[in-house]
């Protein structure tokens, strides 16, 4: 069964409750350990328009805002299950994410 790796960038106080989420949608399996996943603090930045509704911050002034880069692994199959789990619980109105192709080593 191919991974691949699932990045998601998110504010300290919703670290549990994106993990939660995608964990609940079949992520962070690693042979007979399961939620697994790393994390590290960093600076996210952003500048909304006039359009938008940021979860931190106003819209029109660029913010800096702590963030945790948060990685897991997760079932090919079940990645599109994933990303939408850690939207829907997620607070930011455009969550930032990346998935990455993992080799089969």
């Amino acid at each position: 069964m191919a991974n691949v790796k699932l990045v998601w960038f998110v504010p300290l106080e919703a670290l549990q409750q994106t993990r939660s989420a995608v964990f609940s949608a079949g992520a962070g399996q690693i042979g007979g350990y399961e939620r697994c996943s790393w994390y590290t603090p960093g600076t996210g930045t952003f500048l909304g328009d006039e359009t938008t509704s940021p979860a931190l911050g106003d819209s029109g002034r660029e913010e800096h805002v702590p963030e945790l880069r948060v990685e897991t692994v997760v079932p090919a199959e079940r990645i599109a299950a994933a990303v939408a789990a850690l939207c829907a619980a997620h607070p930011y109105e455009e969550p930032a994410y990346d998935v990455y192709p993992l080799l089969d080593t």
